[in-house]
């Protein structure tokens, strides 16, 4: 497929875990960036994490440093984001995006591939 595919989204209460997948094609996957973003009604899509296929590192909000983790598995072509101690700030539609063109890596209109998103609801 050439869209990513999320998966992984569900409520959960303030302090839980969830673990977000994205699957991609191989051709997209290999040695590019993909990102985790996340659009909560009524605000901005916003990088919540990235990470470079072709050597793993990684970049992450200041608002999710500590809590959130994005990783790989490079024989699933798949990219996690882990994310721990959820806060009821987290609540969002979060979205896989695959292929920066360049540009920083937070920024939305860089990427040419985008999932359809999967729902996050921490409640307090």
């Amino acid at each position: 497929q050439v869209q990513p595919v999320e998966s992984g989204g569900g409520s959960v209460q303030a302090g839980g875990s969830l673990r977000l997948s994205c699957a991609v094609s191989g051709y997209i996957y290999s040695n590019n960036w993909m990102a985790w973003f996340r659009q909560a009604p009524g605000k901005e899509r916003e990088g919540v994490a990235g990470i470079f296929t072709g050597d793993g590192t990684t970049v992450s909000a200041d608002s999710v440093k500590g809590r959130f983790t994005i990783s790989q598995d490079n024989a699933k072509n798949t990219v996690y984001l882990q994310m721990n101690s959820l806060k009821p700030e987290d609540t969002a539609m979060y979205y896989c995006a695959a292929q920066r063109a360049g540009g920083p890596w937070s920024l939305a209109k860089v990427y040419k591939y985008w999932g359809q998103g999967t729902q996050v609801t921490v409640s307090s």
